[in-house]
């Protein structure tokens, strides 16, 4: 079975799927399947420095997050074109104030909150909350680890919580036709609905892998530190962040990679996680998702996405 590089995401109605230098959009609105095609270039590339382990995870929780907001955009317009919407009066003042950098406004906008939720969610709520706990204990270390189960729980509530949301299980399908064409690609079967339907909507290197290594990792670097106020608390955890991230994606890039018994240990969580996160798709799904492979391999080719 082949390794790739190959990534991807699921989007409103469609998938997303990253090359090395490329990445591909397909999105299925009332004309059939629309493509759209990108040329890249990692802030990696332009920064050599930035490829070195763990630095390069901090860009790339960076980058993954702006592309996954331009492709979510992307295909909102796509799936959405046929809705004719008037534009409010707020739609029209942020057009004539900013004009063409509208666009950039809106992604920056989006970045910045998704940002500021996650770290009031999975970071200020739980260290706030473990910090009832100093009546029963004063242990650092104790209080550390309920944080962290705490900041676990948050998170595995909130994926139950909006995987019973219609919209987003939708989402959640094209989550498992994106794994399900990556894993008949791997297995180097001809990219069809049929092939790839048998395949398992988990993969070791979905972000959903990630996110719960972020929460691990995490648990285990904060407790090193004692239990300061609640201010310093919050800021030693986002300045973290960043080591947090970068720790969690060295460890799923290798879980990706080896056969080992410890790296099917070390995926293991993540995948049983992923089966809030996919859900089985239909053969129109699967077709987008392949759509979108095919696109990348027509630029790039096995050579480029293979490491």
């Amino acid at each position: 079975m082949r390794k790739t590089l190959i990534g991807g995401q699921a989007v409103i109605e469609g998938v997303m799927m990253r090359g090395r230098t490329n990445v591909a959009i397909a999105v299925r609105n009332k004309d059939g399947i629309s493509i759209d095609r990108k040329g890249i270039t990692a802030f990696s590339d332009r920064h050599p420095v930035f490829k070195l382990p763990f630095l390069r995870g901090m860009v790339s929780l960076i980058e993954s997050l702006v592309m996954g907001i331009n492709a979510i955009t992307y295909s909102a317009d796509v799936a959405g074109e046929d809705i004719e919407e008037e534009p409010t009066a707020f739609d029209r003042f942020l057009e004539k104030r900013l004009g063409e950098k509208l666009d950039n406004f809106v992604m920056g906008f989006s970045l910045v909150i998704s940002l500021g939720l996650a770290v009031l969610l999975f970071f200020i709520l739980p260290t706030w909350t473990a910090n009832l706990a100093k009546e029963f204990t004063q242990s650092g270390f104790l209080l550390n680890l309920i944080e962290g189960v705490i900041r676990v729980t948050v998170f595995l509530l909130y994926l139950v919580a909006i995987s019973n949301m219609q919209d987003i299980r939708r989402v959640f399908e094209y989550h498992g036709a994106e794994h399900k064409t990556i894993h008949c690609y791997e297995h180097e079967e001809e990219l069809t609905p049929e092939n790839a339907r048998k395949y398992s909507t988990l993969h070791p290197r979905c972000g959903t892998n990630f996110m719960f290594l972020v929460m691990v990792v995490s648990i285990l670097l904060f407790s090193l530190f004692s239990w300061p106020n609640l201010l310093t608390r919050v800021v030693l955890r986002i300045v973290l962040l960043p080591v947090v991230a970068g720790i969690s994606y060295e460890l799923i890039r290798w879980a990706g990679r080896s056969n080992s018994a410890l790296a099917r240990i070390v995926a293991y969580p993540g995948m049983m996680l992923q089966k809030l996160t996919t859900r089985e798709p239909d053969d129109s799904q699967l077709a987008v998702a392949i759509a979108s492979l095919e696109a990348i391999l027509e630029i790039e080719g096995d050579d480029d996405i293979i490491p």
